[in-house]
């Protein structure tokens, strides 16, 4: 073993991984800015463009498939060049994202500088990279520590939200976007320079489940080939994150048809993704102690219960519960996935298969965002776009419960 590397394992779980988590809660905030802001800017798109809602949908279509395609990729560059280079990339991205959107002329342009720009060169650097990077600075608090690196995400959508109505109400939205580009741009290439140490290249197997461990080293995740077991996890992943998608992107225009006005939409989004901090942070601690294979078992049962309030519930006070509600009950969902990575397969290649996975999820988003806003042009209404958040999830837990079989079974049979 390398100096470096010795040197390297004696900062896990130290007060030097406690204070480069608090850098990457930094970095996760100011990355995940233009996944939210885009909902709440939406409406006013939508009206000075003169387009249908699925078309005012697509820039976040395009740029949750950009985040998740660059994630695959960064992920990929962080295990080879460190985590703080990509991570610099993504700064001047998200940065002229902003810039270049607030500057476009027409949807397609206002698209194109959020899928290129703001999702495949710039918030792609700050989530599953950083996701994976955290999982190798810590062993004994991993799902607590991987959570508070992923409520990142819900602190932007926390405070974007509201920040971002703000500035459109009283300097319209292209002086809001530019104002975002340059905080958070210049934010995330400062910080990016304390990122440069690199973690360890070997670690200890991840504390958890004996059949996790032995899945593990015997390279069959589930019973499964390595291949097969990603494929699973990336479809699961898929049907998730439709589901999910459609209260966080919808719920302003949402909001907006019910007569409630953008402003309690942004509201609701804004108390809904700060109840999923807390939901993270929940299941972090509950990922330690049953492993994230349940936890997302759970994750996607609560969820569904949440989808299936609001068919029934419209009013304003019930939309604030519900939305509380639906943030607290699906925020363990994503992070979930790395702690799954990170137990079943092999440590070595935590990087790029939580890549693939969170890609999945942000196609999902991506997936998600336009067709519930499809399945409103097509019928006039959110009613049957929350059923087919429904039926997504139900498969997605149908999914997670066969693999969570086979892992039971597999601890029964004699070895």
């Amino acid at each position: 073993m390398s100096t470096s590397t010795a040197a390297a394992e004696h900062l896990i779980d130290s007060a030097y991984a406690a204070r480069r988590l608090l850098v990457t809660l930094a970095l996760m905030t100011l990355g995940g800015s233009s996944m939210y802001v885009v909902a709440v800017v939406l409406p006013a798109v939508q009206a000075e463009f003169g387009v249908s809602r699925a078309d005012a949908s697509l820039p976040y279509t395009l740029m949750m498939i950009g985040f998740g395609v660059g994630g695959l990729f960064m992920g990929r560059w962080a295990d080879r060049a460190g985590v703080h280079v990509p991570l610099m990339l993504g700064g001047f991205g998200t940065g002229l994202g902003f810039i270049a959107a607030s500057l476009s002329g027409n949807i397609w342009w206002f698209a194109l500088a959020h899928g290129v720009l703001m999702g495949l060169l710039g918030s792609s650097t700050t989530f599953a990279p950083l996701l994976a990077d955290t999982s190798l600075w810590w062993n004994k608090r991993r799902g607590i520590a991987v959570a508070v690196c992923a409520s990142g995400n819900y602190v932007a959508g926390a405070i974007w939200p509201p920040l971002a109505q703000y500035g459109i109400e009283t300097m319209g939205w292209r002086s809001t976007y530019v104002a975002l580009g340059l905080f958070c741009g210049i934010g995330m290439v400062l910080l990016s320079l304390l990122m440069r140490q690199r973690p360890p290249l070997v670690q200890s197997p991840a504390v958890g489940s004996v059949q996790a461990q032995q899945a593990s080293q015997s390279q069959r995740p589930f019973g499964l080939s390595l291949n097969k077991a990603q494929f699973l996890l990336c479809v699961a992943g898929v049907a998730c994150c439709v589901a999910m998608a459609m209260p966080q992107v919808h719920i302003v225009a949402y909001c907006t048809d019910l007569g409630f006005g953008a402003a309690r939409g942004a509201e609701m989004l804004s108390l809904m993704l700060a109840c999923g901090i807390a939901s993270r942070l929940i299941s972090g601690a509950i990922c330690d102690r049953i492993g994230g294979l349940r936890t997302l078992v759970l994750g996607s049962v609560l969820q569904g219960v949440a989808l299936l309030l609001f068919l029934p519930f419209d009013g304003l006070v019930s939309l604030y519960v519900i939305s509380a509600m639906f943030g607290l009950f699906q925020g363990g969902i994503v992070p979930a996935y790395a702690i799954i990575v990170r137990e079943y397969f092999p440590a070595k290649e935590a990087g790029s298969r939580v890549g693939a996975v969170i890609m999945a999820t942000l196609l999902g988003m991506a997936l998600g965002g336009w067709m519930s806003g499809k399945v409103f042009d097509l019928t006039g209404s959110y009613h049957a776009a929350f059923m087919n958040g429904v039926l997504w999830n139900a498969l997605n837990l149908s999914i997670a419960l066969w693999l969570l079989w086979r892992v039971k079974r597999a601890a029964t049979q004699p070895v």
